[in-house]
């Protein structure tokens, strides 16, 4: 029995998320229908965490235990060969028994992508979130250094999750913007349930005063979803990497 561990891009526009669901197009379904083809065995892989419904990724991880004799590296040739264009493989590789994509994470990396002007792009509109009103980049910036370190996150989780330790550090936070484009970049130990989306929709509605740049400490320490901003809308969200 062998331990595969797959790095996947995929544009998750018509996706209906990460995991598998029942007459849903998603990405977990997808890898598993052609790797029952390419090994004829049904397999259950277990990626490295849940992306929502038109969220990407430049590196998703995924883990699985197959019997099959390809292998390691043919892995990604093969399931390249019939996968949809909208998945790549960019690499497989065997890793030990006791490795699993989720479980064995100690870290991740996002970023997100703001499109900001007044008219919306055609070309951008399903890979960034289109904020039509002038962001103050600096204020946003300044107002971002408060998420760093190790913090009760509670109130950028998305009301009524059952998660009940809400305790996370981030470890870096940058921004920077290239004419129309505006990159956020976060990385920490862990992330709620739209915890990115909400810390960026916070970041965009202090960037346009709605919101005080100095508000997110007491964000913080309310515990409270409602005092956050709103959530940016998923197709901005991109997960760049998984630590191991």
């Amino acid at each position: 029995m062998k331990n595969i561990r797959l790095t996947i891009e995929y544009d998750g526009t018509r996706f209906n998320g990460w995991q598998k669901q029942p007459n849903q197009r998603t990405i977990q379904g997808e890898i598993e229908k052609a790797l029952k083809k390419i090994t004829n065995q049904e397999v259950c892989i277990h990626g490295s965490g849940r992306t929502d419904k038109g969220v990407h990724a430049r590196g998703q991880v995924a883990s699985f235990h197959t019997q099959s004799r390809i292998p390691e590296d043919r892995f990604k040739v093969a399931l390249n060969s019939i996968l949809p264009k909208d998945i790549t493989i960019k690499n497989s590789e065997q890793v030990n028994n006791d490795f699993h994509a989720r479980f064995s994470a100690i870290g991740k990396e996002y970023s997100f992508l703001i499109y900001n002007h007044r008219i919306r792009s055609s070309l951008v509109r399903e890979y960034s979130y289109h904020v039509k009103y002038d962001l103050n980049i600096e204020r946003m910036k300044r107002a971002s250094e408060d998420f760093i370190g190790e913090h009760d996150f509670r109130s950028f989780m998305t009301s009524g999750s059952s998660i009940k330790d809400t305790v996370r550090r981030i470890d870096k936070f940058t921004i920077n913007r290239d004419n129309n484009i505006i990159k956020l970049r976060v990385s920490g130990n862990g992330f709620l349930y739209n915890m990115v989306r909400i810390m960026t929709g916070t970041l965009i509605d202090i960037g346009c005063g709605k919101l005080s740049e100095d508000i997110i400490p007491s964000i913080l320490n309310s515990r409270k979803r409602d005092n956050a901003g709103h959530t940016a809308k998923p197709q901005g969200l991109y997960l760049e990497k998984v630590f191991y």
